[in-house]
């Protein structure tokens, strides 16, 4: 028969299956014993009834109960495996029957006589006798018959041992699979073929459907056609049945949904389940489209209110913050109205808008007891196990929500709850006064399960039982038993559950099949909304057409994602009469209608994010593949994902909650740390169009992840200062700037070239702008340092086209950026991380882009673009050639630093190191030598060249003359401090001697001193050159920018990075002390006038300025001013070093006259380390004790 005849005939409802007697699992009168099956499984031929799938759970049951699990666990039966085996047994039978009816009526009776011919009768009968005898009937089995009399008994019309007959061979083909092999037990043949002649019978029987008519698409004999699916498929048996589904396609006709629920089955055994929404995916053409049941997919964003894009969400876990805040503020606080007026003051100075309060609902009594019983006896509820919709009483109730509503709201805070859709507690009073309106059972789905436990029920009317081995954690059950009391009814009604983890045991999973539970929900969710500005809906996703009836009601082929609820399905026909419409659409125009300030925000994965914003018109949606893939630094998929949404629909983008942890997440410390790696993802939470959402604890660095059953914290810590202070620099500034970052119409993406041409996945680099405000934001999230430019936009979809197409735009950096394409523009911006200033040329942005250099986890948030125009000197294109990109702390100070470029060239001339070691060189040497004349030449030059381009000084020649020859008379007298002295008295050579010896050692014998006072005498200079006359003159060094030019030229002596700022200041205290210094030196001669008293007034008037101060590292302890004693002593020597210079260099002679003078200024200066220890290094102490020694 030709393949098409047989697929015509096969489906023809002309041809039924044979009449005769039902075909079910045979089962051995051995495996029957053993497990003690029940009666009722069995059917009149006593072959067990698998079709059932409670009944199959029994049978898998009974043999399990029979094997050692603990020891041996891949022995379990698995209940789906079991089904299938018996639905490929019955589909082998109506193959059978449809042989006969098609292809060879009666081949049975043909085959019994071909037996008897050729293998004898007796044989035959005997062989049949032994087969009922090891798989009895159920007449035979329960002794209402003998087999000899069942033999020649008929049903239905057919002859009993023309059905054992092929019961026999249906045994035989059974026991050649090897997918049937785990249960072998059941029906072995081994015995019968022992005992008998079965093997001879069956070689027979193959041989004689070999000479029969082919049947079925490969026109096979009966035999090889019944044996394809298992040598096809010979270790699967839901291989063998799509092999079966695909092979012989019509008999889905009759199989079609059974075939599918058992595949279903065999899911629901293999499926493994892990905690959270899965792996994050990337958006694509295709996900970004995905969610509707039936595939279509309105546009139908619901319109935000001028509020909600700016929204700034912050977490907190209720019962948990309230002790957080009771230790933080030193006093008791414990509900809503407590939570002090400061804290929302600071949660607003950091730009918080929005407090989502988690865990504010009345909790299920039974989920605490549940809670306790599993180890924590402080336990609380869950905070999504809900009794009802009402404000805990020990929160404070309504009152308190109102009084922090009202608080909260005066500093532009509004409040988000929680709303739980998809579930209520397990004991709520829906569940005691409408259990209907859950999904449940008459009968317990798994034959193990067992409810001998404590009643959990909070309500005298029913009883609730969890599942035995959920407190012992070895079973987590999808139901819990329920029971009236008043009647006696029992439910096994289901726990929530949305089928990626274990079930949520102290919940009972609503049925929004109903329409009085849609509408009941509906009118909780008005009352929320009512309540709280702000509604999140958890697990929203669950709850779309598509995945309730995937989840609770699966068409068949597409269950097994909830243990048991294969085969409790319903068609799609069936599923769209009795939920005909998204429940999600119908809340969004409800409360859009009746409260319409509210802003509705979905939790939702499963890639049906798009979905629940752009045709459910939620107003934002969860992100979760921004947390996984910034964590993982996965940064292509993150880039590509936004493209694709950029190329999709740009309006999905603002619509997305981006996060870097859930309640259900592990903490933003433990993904993210508290250092660059985290700064890079919040950078992005805080400035991608979106809603940034904060965790508990998140902003303070806290370590511990929050159980939705915490009262308190069960960890004492404290809030990173430093971290928030870090906050406070990178991130708060953005957050109260959203309207920069949260807007659409002007968000580019870019791709990072680097210099090979290559894009860079790991730098995520963006731009936006809002009225006249624009940003560039560029991130790099990965561990390596990279350098290229931005310059292209990616794809974005723009204005709708006829017909309702998108064009595809691009734009360049600098049309991104709204700039003038024009020459002679410039662009000056700076970067909110780093606190540096760039320019640019605006034509270098629109031809070249922005050349950038990314060291690990860096980020840069330029902001403040501001254009300029060019002046006529072209000082703006100087400036910025002069840059060469590079940022600055400020561009008006490198305007001045590029114009002051000669003077500290010549400046580091002067200083530079060899420079300096010829100098010294020279001074410690013979006088007169050759090298001496070529130095002092060359110094002379270096000076005028310094003085010519010192800004503010005498320009004239006489002038320039006069300064030079001033630092040279100078120079020379240091150098005569070497020269040995002749013709005083003894007393005078005495202190002159000393003094000298004192100054000798500081310069001669210390290099780095030596250069520094040299380094200290050109700056002198440069200062005191100065026309204009200033109360101090060390304020020219920031006019002229002579600190940064001085720290370069100490380091580049190889001075240690940590004595460059100590040295810099005794350059400053040289030039801004030196003239009281000289007045000083100047009056020690008046009458009248107490040396020792004078000096000790010069040191502490120098002890109150700022340079002193930050040299000697003066700190605040317990109410005293403390200095340090190393600091102290460098600083003692230098200040010695300059008095006795100002001594010296008015000429040997004026030194030799005041050599007494001299002497008793070195010896104050040496006794005062002993004035310093006496007073502890207390600034104050010391300041007393230095004036109650100078006046003795």
């Amino acid at each position: 028969m030709s393949f098409d005849i047989w697929l015509t005939k096969l489906g023809d409802s002309l041809c039924p299956q044979r009449p005769g007697p039902a075909k079910e699992f045979h089962v051995s009168r051995a495996s029957r014993r053993r497990f003690q099956f029940n009666q009722a499984l069995f059917s009149l031929s006593s072959n067990v009834i698998l079709a059932d799938y409670q009944a199959v759970r029994v049978v898998a049951q009974k043999m399990n109960e029979k094997r050692d699990l603990e020891r041996f666990p891949e022995k379990a039966v698995r209940a789906g495996s079991m089904n299938a085996m018996g639905l490929i047994d019955e589909i082998l039978h109506y193959v059978v029957s449809l042989y006969e009816a098609q292809a060879r009526p009666q081949v049975f009776k043909m085959l019994m006589a071909d037996l008897e011919k050729n293998l004898g009768a007796n044989i035959v009968r005997k062989t049949l006798i032994r087969f009922c005898t090891e798989f009895p009937p159920q007449a035979v089995y329960q002794e209402q018959v003998s087999v000899e009399e069942y033999m020649l008994g008929t049903s239905k019309g057919i002859f009993n041992r023309e059905t054992v007959l092929e019961e026999m061979l249906l045994l035989w083909l059974e026991n050649l699979n090897p997918a049937f092999s785990p249960f072998r037990e059941l029906f072995d043949d081994s015995g019968l073929a022992q005992e008998s002649d079965y093997q001879r019978l069956m070689a027979q029987a193959k041989e004689f459907f070999s000479s029969m008519p082919p049947f079925g698409p490969d026109g096979q004999n009966l035999v090889a056609m019944l044996r394809s699916p298992a040598l096809a498929y010979p270790e699967s048996l839901s291989g063998q049945l799509r092999y079966i589904k695909e092979k012989w396609g019509l008999l889905l006709d009759r199989y079609a949904d059974r075939l599918l629920c058992s595949l279903d089955l065999i899911k629901e055994d293999e499926k493994k389940y892990f905690p959270g929404p899965g792996p994050a995916a990337v958006f694509t053409a295709r996900t970004t489209g995905t969610g509707s049941a039936d595939g279509e997919e309105v546009e139908r964003f619901s319109a935000d209110r001028e509020w909600m894009p700016r929204l700034v969400l912050l977490a907190k876990t209720v019962y948990v913050w309230l002790d957080q805040l009771s230790k933080k503020y030193g006093r008791p606080l414990a509900t809503l109205e407590q939570i002090p007026d400061e804290e929302l003051d600071q949660l607003a100075r950091w730009g918080i808008s929005g407090l989502w309060l988690i865990g504010v609902w009345e909790r299920s009594p039974a989920s605490r007891r549940i809670k306790q019983k599993c180890g924590n006896p402080e336990a609380m509820a869950s905070a999504y196990s809900l009794y009802r919709y009402e404000i805990a009483a020990d929160l404070g109730g309504d009152a308190a929500l109102q009084n922090l509503k009202q608080r909260a709201w005066a500093r532009g805070i509004r409040l988000a709850s929680d709303m739980v859709p998809n579930h209520m507690g397990i004991d709520s009073p829906w569940v005691s006064e409408h259990p209907d309106w859950f999904v449940s059972l008459d009968h317990s789905p798994f034959p193990a399960y067992s409810f001998s436990g404590e009643d959990i029920s909070s309500d005298p009317r029913t009883a609730i039982y969890l599942e035995d081995h959920y407190y012992d954690r070895s079973d987590a059950a999808v139901v819990f038993k329920w029971v009236d009391r008043r009647s006696g009814a029992v439910r096994y009604i289901y726990h929530g559950n949305d089928g990626t983890r274990m079930p949520w045991n102290d919940t009972a999973q609503l049925n929004y099949l109903r329409p009085d539970v849609r509408e009941a929900v509906m009118q909780t969710i008005l009352a929320v909304a009512r309540k709280f500005p702000i509604i999140r809906f958890d697990a929203a996703m669950t709850l779309t057409r598509r995945h309730f009836q995937r989840l609770w009601f699966p068409r068949p082929g597409s269950g097994g994602d909830i243990p048991s609820r294969a085969g409790l399905g319903m068609t799609q026909e069936h599923f769209d009469e009795v939920l005909p419409a998204e429940f999600w659409r119908e809340v969004v125009d409800r409360v859009g209608a009746e409260i319409p300030d509210t802003l509705l925000l979905a939790e939702a994965f499963w890639l049906m994010e798009s979905y629940f914003v752009r045709s459910l018109g939620m107003h934002r949606v969860y992100n979760s593949a921004f947390m996984n893939f910034l964590k993982d630094e996965e940064n292509a998929k993150f880039r590509t994902s936004l493209k694709n949404v950029l190329e999709f629909n740009p309006e999905i983008l603002k619509r997305f909650v981006n996060f870097m942890n859930n309640p259900d997440e592990e903490t933003a410390l433990a993904q993210f740390g508290k250092d660059d790696k985290y700064f890079c993802a919040c950078t992005l939470m805080a400035a991608l169009p979106g809603l940034p959402m904060f965790g508990h604890g998140q902003i303070e660095g806290f370590a511990e992840k929050y159980g939705m059953e915490y009262r308190r914290a069960y960890l004492d810590e404290h809030a990173d200062e430093d971290l928030i202070r870090r906050h406070e620099r990178q991130i708060f500034p953005l957050l109260r700037n959203r309207a920069l970052f949260s807007g659409l119409s002007d968000f580019m993406l870019y791709d990072f070239y680097q210099h090979g041409g290559v894009v860079d996945e790991n730098v995520i680099a963006f731009s936006n702008r809002h009225e006249s405000e624009r940003c560039l934001v560029v991130v790099h999230n990965r561990f390596a340092s990279t350098s290229g430019w931005i310059n292209m936009s990616a794809a974005f979809a723009g204005e709708d086209r006829p017909g309702g197409a998108r064009s595809l735009q691009r734009k360049n950096l600098g049309q991104g950026l709204g700039l003038r394409d024009q020459p002679g523009w410039f662009v000056v911006f700076h970067d909110l991380v780093s606190g540096l200033e760039y320019i640019r040329g605006n034509s270098d942005l629109f031809a070249q882009g922005l050349a950038i250099e990314l060291h690990a986890y860096q980020t840069h948030v330029f902001i403040d673009f501001r254009e300029m125009a060019e002046d006529t000197d072209g000082h703006l294109a100087r400036l910025a050639a002069y840059l060469q990109g590079r940022g600055v702390a400020s561009l008006e100070k490198a305007g001045r630093e590029m114009a002051l470029l000669p003077l500290h060239h010549a400046l580091r001339e002067l200083c530079h190191p060899e420079i300096l070691a010829r100098q010294l060189a020279v001074f410690h040497g013979r006088p007169g030598s050759k090298k001496e004349g070529e130095l002092w030449q060359e110094l002379e030059e270096k000076i005028k060249n310094l003085i010519s381009h010192a800004p503010g000084q005498d320009k004239s020649a006489a002038g320039n003359r006069k300064a030079v020859e001033m630092l040279i008379e100078e120079l020379f007298a240091l150098r005569t401090l070497f020269r040995p002295d002749k013709g005083h008295s003894k007393k005078a050579a005495d202190d002159v001697q000393t003094t000298k010896k004192y100054l000798q050692k500081q310069f001669r014998e210390n290099g780095e001193s030596a250069r520094l006072f040299l380094l200290g005498l050109y700056a002198r200079c440069l200062v005191e050159m100065d026309t204009e006359k200033r109360p101090d003159d060390r304020a020219l060094f920031d006019e002229w920018l002579l600190d940064t030019v001085i720290a370069d030229i100490i380091r580049g002596w190889g001075v240690v990075e940590n004595r460059i700022e100590p040295s810099l200041r005794m350059i400053r205290i040289a030039c801004g002390f030196i003239e009281r210094i000289r007045e000083n030196v100047a009056a020690e001669g008046e009458a009248g006038k107490s040396l020792a008293a004078d000096t000790g007034n010069l040191i502490k008037n120098m002890f109150r300025d700022s340079d002193v101060q930050t040299l000697l590292q003066v700190n605040s302890f317990q109410n005293d001013l403390y200095f340090s004693k190393e600091e102290f002593e460098s600083y003692r020597h230098w200040l010695t070093a300059l008095i006795l210079w100002e001594y010296f260099r008015q000429g040997a002679a004026k030194f030799q006259e005041r050599g007494r003078s001299v002497a008793e200024t070195l010896n104050l200066m040496s006794y005062l380390p002993v004035l310093a220890a006496k007073a502890k290094y207390r600034l104050e102490i010391f300041i007393e004790t230095l004036d109650q020694f100078t006046a003795k």
